[in-house]
């Protein structure tokens, strides 16, 4: 799922494919024509799962559920086909269908993680807030600790969450998105002196004002389901619940219907769509930082092949002996490249000082490039920006030390730029793939270790 801003959930469809096993009393024919009728229904789900996929990707969920459930009746027991139906219900506001849902993934697969975390989600957005807790304590072991710690804060145990998500940014490789969910569940658990100082370290003063301003009005919902429906980008809906045919152990007859159909309808008699009446819009957290959007993975499409020319006998081709052939200049000709040549010599040396005369204006303002756990971190992240943006080289790069929650982070910028300068430094670096922001100096000083040898970008 998507966190927009915060933490990684994305559906994984795990198909466990193949025909359904069919009954074999009754003689070779019988068990021939009951093979031949599972390999139907087993297309048949197959392209219902397709067409479920296609129909999220466009960002039909409700078409998609249609679906997913007509490839649920026809293989009840593919987990696969059942994390895609879940799927299709989160991305359609139906929590309560995706409770459901999730809960027979993992009857099939106890150990999904990533099913574990999503219907804990559910739970949360159904407001069945301890059945959340016991689900993700029950797969602690399976989750992202980035992960676990913002779904306990949502779920009403954000100084758990807290805890959990401080261990996580103390561990090697923390990242971005591990500190900006910390940052949101110390907001949710009201210390919001340290949730604007945790958000500061990756973001702007500016953008962590922001922030704090967004979180202020998140952590106070109107409907049990917001929180949950604003980070996953949804909007609720009146749910009535999966199909009771549906059911895990349930035993329904499938009929088998024309496996050439190819009409934009399920391929069974799957039941009609039922109109979904839309909750009041609950509008999606701008840069939230927690859990990805959930969505089934696509199969990528076979790469394309290159249709291979009829071979035909090439024909005989006969070189001449090899001779260099040497072509005299005239001399007036010769005298008048010379001179040519000479004159944009001259115009060169002219244009260089011109060229080179543009110099960075002085200024207080940094372009930072990132946080790390410490300097050393730092200065390996240094040297690989300098391979990445030629417009670092030479220059000296400056650092800061920043105390969060107990922990010290060092801050990585380059500075002493104007606004404008520090800005257009900015866009430059971000095209050739990196990430930075602008901000004023905060007691930013060159790191000892670039010290001698390079200049200040500013100087």
């Amino acid at each position: 799922m998507r966190i927009r801003a915060v933490a990684s959930l994305s559906l994984t469809a795990l198909v466990f494919g193949g025909a359904m096993v069919g009954c074999t009393q009754g003689g070779a024919g019988v068990a021939s024509a009951s093979s031949r009728s599972d390999a139907g229904v087993a297309k048949q789900a197959a392209a219902n799962a397709e067409k479920a996929r296609k129909a999220l990707t466009k960002g039909q969920a409700a078409q998609a559920a249609v679906f997913a459930e007509a490839a649920v009746a026809m293989q009840p027991r593919d987990a696969g086909y059942r994390a895609l139906l879940a799927g299709a219900y989160l991305k359609a506001g139906r929590f309560a269908s995706a409770e459901t849902a999730y809960g027979d993934v993992l009857a099939l697969t106890p150990t999904d993680g990533r099913a574990a975390l999503n219907l804990a989600l559910a739970q949360t957005a159904g407001g069945d807030w301890e059945s959340a807790r016991k689900t993700l304590a029950a797969h602690t072991a399976q989750l992202d600790p980035t992960d676990l710690g913002l779904a306990l804060a949502l779920a009403g145990s954000p100084t758990e969450g807290v805890e959990v998500l401080i261990a996580a940014t103390r561990a090697p490789g923390a990242t971005v998105k591990t500190r900006q969910n910390l940052a949101l569940a110390m907001a949710l658990a009201g210390r919001w002196q340290e949730a604007h100082n945790m958000a500061a370290v990756d973001l702007s003063p500016a953008e962590a004002d922001q922030r704090i301003m967004q979180w202020a009005a998140f952590a106070k919902p109107n409907h049990v389901a917001d929180q949950v429906a604003a980070l996953l980008g949804v909007t609720p809906a009146q749910d009535p619940g999966q199909p009771v045919a549906l059911a895990l152990n349930a035993s329904v007859p499938v009929a088998v219907a024309n496996a050439d159909n190819d009409a934009g309808t399920a391929v069974m008699s799957a039941p009609e769509p039922k109109k979904v009446a839309i909750a009041a819009v609950v509008a999606p957290m701008p840069q939230a930082v927690a859990v990805e959007q959930a969505r089934p993975v696509i199969e990528p499409a076979p790469a394309p092949v290159l249709a291979q020319m009829p071979s035909a006998t090439p024909a005989k081709v006969v070189f001449a002996p090899r001779r260099e052939f040497v072509q005299a200049i005239p001399a007036r000709d010769f005298a008048a490249a010379k001179l040519v040549m000479a004159q944009h010599e001259v115009s060169l040396r002219r244009q260089a000082p011109i060229r080179s005369a543009r110099v960075q204006e002085k200024g207080d303002w940094y372009v930072q490039i990132g946080a790390f756990s410490s300097s050393g971190v730092a200065k390996d992240a240094w040297a690989r920006a300098q391979r990445r943006f030629v417009g670092f080289s030479g220059k000296a790069p400056a650092g800061m030390i920043f105390k969060v929650a107990d922990r010290e982070y060092y801050r990585l910028s380059i500075g002493g730029f104007s606004r404008a300068d520090a800005d257009a430094t900015c866009r430059a670096y971000r095209a050739d793939g990196g990430t930075c922001f602008v901000r004023a100096r905060a007691g930013d000083q060159i790191a000892q270790w670039a010290k001698g040898g390079v200049q200040v970008a500013s100087r």
